[in-house]
């Protein structure tokens, strides 16, 4: 390979291993091309599953800053660089490994730090984003509908309340209106009648 072509691929490699979420270096030996396109498709298209030349690789992680992977390299190397969800990738990696044990998880760079296969293995045992949110917005669902029916319940009672009354009050008519109203003491009207004829007899002389 040119100089020229070497040092393009070597920066290549340096921006994958920048702008990846994180990159799992694996041994392939024994697979074959359709094994390896079986691979490539099985991990989506967040992720990109590279053949790589062992010697370009130590520059390329160098030039990003990339530390602890350089001792990795060795045999038939190729690197998944993951620019998605880091658990969904290595599960497709773990499981691909299952069924083709050729296939060996050496170890995997996140967060700026190195981390194991058995790491990587970690990562693959926990649930993966989409889970992870649909688990949060399930619960916010419910919270929300728990929220509501607690809003709810008071003023169902109140106009149940109401319409309880309203309901009585018209059945009752308005005749209970009238036997309701006040009555005029008789006691009390006798002397102002009284009155009002001797102001009247007054008034006459």
């Amino acid at each position: 390979m040119a100089r020229d072509d070497k040092s393009a691929v070597v920066d290549d490699l340096a921006q994958k291993f920048e702008d990846s979420t994180a990159a799992v270096l694996t041994e392939y030996r024994g697979l074959s091309v359709a094994q390896l396109q079986t691979l490539r498709r099985s991990l989506g298209r967040d992720t990109t599953y590279a053949v790589v030349k062992n010697t370009l690789t130590r520059r390329a992680a160098a030039k990003a800053g990339v530390e602890g992977f350089e001792d990795q390299l060795a045999g038939p190397s190729a690197i998944a660089f993951i620019d998605g969800d880091p658990v969904e990738a290595a599960k497709g990696l773990r499981a691909f490994a299952k069924d083709n044990p050729a296939l060996v998880i050496k170890a995997g760079y996140m967060d700026g730090r190195l981390i194991s296969a058995e790491e990587v293995g970690k990562l693959a045992d926990l649930e993966s984003r989409e889970v992870l949110l649909s688990k949060m917005a399930g619960a916010m669902k419910a919270s929300l509908s728990q929220a509501a029916s607690l809003f709810q319940a008071p003023l169902a009672q109140t106009a149940r309340t109401v319409e309880a009354l309203r309901t009585k009050r018209e059945a009752e008519g308005p005749e209970t209106v009238a036997e309701t109203a006040p009555a005029v003491d008789e006691a009390t009207s006798e002397p102002a009648a009284e009155a009002a004829t001797d102001s009247a007899a007054e008034a006459s002389e």
